[in-house]
């Protein structure tokens, strides 16, 4: 049986853990929970977040988290264009999703909208329609 954590970071929710880093950075196990929308949570415009981020509501606009990972959970309905690094995808997509590194669609997700990637992953069970772009990944800029 799964762990609790274990789950949810399947379902695309709970913790993530913080990049590893040498002596002087973050101790190696210091964990930090992202920003996330919950399922009763209705949001119309535009979302934008500087960390990675977990959506299980409703979002209609366009959702910005440019340089993290977004995770759409199972019970999301998202009617609105993306732009991530990482988009990970568990419910319902309708719009286009440019991701600059990966674009990973579950066995419970569905896209109905053009997808740009570097990378597209699809499970067996997974909806699509529309188009596929890929693309060459761009660096990260420089901090």
């Amino acid at each position: 049986m799964l762990s609790r954590e274990a789950e949810l970071q399947e379902q695309g929710r709970g913790i993530a853990q913080a990049p590893v880093t040498g002596a002087g950075g973050r101790p190696q196990d210091e964990r930090r929970v992202v920003a996330w929308v919950g399922k009763s949570v209705v949001f119309k415009g535009e979302l934008s977040s500087s960390e990675d981020m977990t959506i299980d509501g409703r979002v209609e606009g366009s959702i910005n988290v440019r340089e993290h990972t977004l995770i759409i959970g199972p019970d999301a309905d998202i009617r609105a264009d993306i732009t991530a690094a990482t988009v990970t995808i568990f419910g319902a997509v309708h719009g286009s999703i440019t991701a600059r590194d990966k674009v990973d669609v579950r066995h419970t997700g569905s896209v109905e909208g053009d997808i740009t990637s570097a990378r597209l992953a699809v499970v067996e069970g997974a909806v699509l329609k529309g188009r596929v772009g890929t693309k060459t990944r761009t660096p990260r800029p420089e901090k």
